[in-house]
C-alpha cells in the first residue's frame, strides 16, 4: 500500500501537473506497479489519467477507480498518520484505503491472479485511473472524449452486493455581497459533512453561552472557538454533524447577521433533507433528497455557501435548482451552478447486475442482501453499462472522507476474488 502514502489531495494548476505534483505521482506510482505486473500501460500525456490493460479482442471490460483523496481534516483525530499505512487489528488505516485506493489495487490483483493461473482473456481488460473523482471528474471527461469506452464493467468504489442506481449530485454556491465586518473560512470539500468550524471573532464569550445553551459541542482557547461536528460523507448527511450550521445558528442567536447566517439558521438549520426548500422530496428507487452545506467562506468582498445535494433518480434537476435559486433569492443570495452529475438508473434484470449479483453471492453465499440504490457518485456515471460493485461489505463501516479511515483485510482479500471471478465471466 505504498501508494497511501501519496498524499494524493488535489491542488489546483502546481506547476505542469492538473491536479497537482502527488495526485501525479499517485497515478505514475499505479502505473509503474502495473507494468511490473505484466500490464500494458498508458500515461496521458497532460496527467490527467491512465490504464492498464490486458487480453485481446475487440470487445473491452473496464474497471474504474480513482487515486485523489479528499483532505485527511483535523490530524489529531487520527490514531494513525492519514498517509501512513499502519496495520492494526486486522485492518490497513490511512487516507485512501477505502477511498479507492484500496479497492483499485484490490482489481489490480484480482486481474493479476488470472493472468498467474493462465486464463485466457477473450476481450481486453482495462483497468482506468483517475484523478479527479472527489472534485470535478475532469479526467474522466478528458478520457471519454479521446479513448476507447468499455463495453460495460464497474468501480470497485461504493459497497457490495452493488449499486444499480446513483442519485443525480449538484454541487453550488449560493453567494452575496458581504456588508457586514465578518470574516469566516470553514470545510474542506463540498461532499464532506464538516466536522469543525472556527470563529476568532468578537463575542467569543457569549458565543460559547449560547453553544452550551444549545447543547452543541465546542473547544476555545483565548482566541478562537471552534464549533466541533461529525464528519461523514454527502450522500449520508443525516448520519453526520454539521459543524458550519451549527456555528451559524449560534451566532444568530447572539446578534450577529448576514445573508449566510439568515439562511442557515432559517432554512436550512440541521436539517440533511431540505425540507424547508424542496418539501418532502424522495422516490423508491433511491430514497430521499440529501442536503449538505460543505464549505463556507466570508472576505471583504462576499459570502458564499458552498453545496452538496444528492437529487433522487426520479426528481428533476430543474426543479430543485428552480426552488433552491427562489428561496436564497429571498435571502439576497445567488445560484451558481459548481458542477452536476447525471443520475444512473440500470435495471436490476440487466445483464451486467445479474452477472455481478451471481459472481458475488456465489462467494459470499450472500442471497438476503439485494442491489441498492445510493446517493454516492461514483464512476458508473462517466460511462454506460457500468455500476458500482463493493468493495464495502453489507456488514462493514463505511469510513470514506473520515478520520481514521481503514479497509478490513480479510474484507478486501474477499473483494479481490469476488473481483477475479466477476471479471472472469465478463470476459467469456
Amino acid at each position: 500500500m505504498n501508494s497511501v502514502r501519496i498524499p494524493s489531495v488535489i491542488q489546483e494548476n502546481e506547476g505542469q501537473y492538473p491536479f497537482g505534483a502527488q495526485i501525479d505521482l499517485a497515478l505514475k506510482n499505479i502505473l509503474e506497479l502495473c507494468e511490473h505486473l505484466g500490464f500494458k500501460t498508458y500515461y496521458d500525456p497532460k496527467g490527467y489519467y491512465g490504464y492498464a490493460e490486458i487480453g485481446e479482442g475487440e470487445e473491452m471490460i473496464g474497471v474504474l477507480g480513482h487515486l485523489d483523496v479528499v483532505p485527511a481534516g483535523k490530524l489529531d483525530e487520527w490514531r494513525t498518520p492519514p498517509f501512513e499505512p499502519v496495520i492494526q487489528d486486522e485492518k490497513i488505516y490511512g487516507r485512501g484505503t477505502q477511498d479507492d485506493k484500496g479497492p483499485t489495487i484490490a482489481s489490480i490483483f484480482a486481474v493479476k491472479a488470472l493472468m498467474n493461473l493462465g486464463i485466457p482473456f477473450h476481450k481486453r481488460v482495462r483497468l482506468i485511473f483517475g484523478t479527479d473523482e472527489e472534485t470535478l471528474w475532469r479526467c474522466m471527461n478528458r478520457y471519454c472524449e479521446l479513448e476507447e469506452i468499455p463495453s460495460m464493467g464497474f468501480t470497485p468504489d461504493s459497497t457490495f452486493p452493488l449499486v444499480y442506481a446513483e442519485k443525480g449530485l449538484l454541487q453550488l454556491h449560493l453567494e452575496g455581497k458581504n456588508d457586514t465586518s465578518l470574516r469566516l473560512t470553514a470545510g474542506n470539500a463540498f461532499n464532506a459533512v464538516p466536522d469543525h468550524a472556527s470563529y476568532r471573532g468578537e463575542n467569543r464569550a457569549e458565543l460559547k453561552a449560547a453553544l452550551k445553551e444549545l447543547d452543541f459541542a465546542y473547544e476555545a482557547d483565548s482566541e478562537t472557538v471552534t464549533v466541533n461536528g461529525k464528519s461523514v460523507h454527502a450522500q449520508v448527511t443525516e448520519k453526520g454533524i454539521n459543524a458550519i450550521n451549527r456555528l451559524l445558528i449560534a451566532l444568530k442567536s447572539i446578534g450577529y447577521t448576514s445573508k449566510t447566517i439568515e439562511f442557515v439558521s432559517e432554512v436550512v438549520n440541521e436539517d440533511p433533507f431540505g425540507k424547508r426548500i424542496f418539501g418532502e422530496c424522495e422516490d423508491e428507487e433511491s430514497g430521499k433528497l440529501k442536503f449538505n452545506v460543505g464549505k463556507i467562506e466570508m472576505n471583504e468582498e462576499i459570502e458564499r455557501l458552498s453545496i452538496d445535494i444528492r437529487i433522487p433518480v426520479k426528481s428533476d434537476k430543474e426543479e430543485i435548482v428552480h426552488l433552491l435559486s427562489e428561496k436564497a433569492r429571498e435571502y439576497g443570495l445567488e445560484y451558481k451552478e459548481f458542477d452536476y452529475l447525471r443520475s444512473i438508473y440500470i435495471p436490476k434484470d440487466h445483464f451486467l447486475i445479474e452477472t455481478l449479483m451471481n459472481e458475488y453471492q456465489e462467494v459470499t453465499k450472500d442471497t438476503v442482501s439485494q442491489p441498492i440504490s445510493s446517493g454516492g457518485a461514483t464512476y458508473a456515471r462517466a460511462m454506460n453499462n457500468t455500476v458500482a460493485f463493493g468493495a464495502v461489505f453489507p456488514h462493514q463501516s463505511k469510513t470514506e472522507h473520515q478520520p481514521n479511515e481503514y479497509i478490513e483485510l480479510e474484507a478486501i482479500f474477499t473483494a479481490m476474488i469476488i473481483y477475479a471471478k466477476a471479471i472472469y465471466r465478463l470476459t467469456r
